[in-house]
């Protein structure tokens, strides 16, 4: 417990800059309007490539021996995978909304 205090103390500066990003995060999205919304999520989804190549570098340094971080970073390699891909279908869904339709 003594040893949690004390991480506390020393990153106090960075915790007050997590909870504010996060009111920050809040205040943000919840002023786009629900038809703006979708793209949005849909950009930010793909923004999730970093995940996978950060995941990725952090399994190819870590040591054969540690199989929880080998399963983790395997664990976000494929959700950050799935976001991506994701993101990119929701995209082309809605750019197939504005494509005109063919008269038959």
């Amino acid at each position: 417990m003594n040893e949690f205090i004390a991480f506390i103390g020393e990153h106090i500066d960075k915790i007050y800059v997590l909870i504010l990003s996060i009111f920050v995060g809040v205040e943000v999205i919840g002023k786009v309007p629900s038809v703006l919304h979708t793209p949005l999520m849909s950009g930010a989804n793909a923004i999730h490539g970093v995940v996978v190549v950060g995941s990725i570098i952090v399994m190819l340094n870590t040591e054969s021996d540690q199989i929880l971080l080998l399963s983790l970073g395997f664990v976000a390699v494929i959700l950050g995978t799935l976001n991506v891909v994701g993101g990119f279908v929701v995209t082309d869904r809605m750019l197939e909304m504005f494509k005109k339709k063919d008269k038959k």
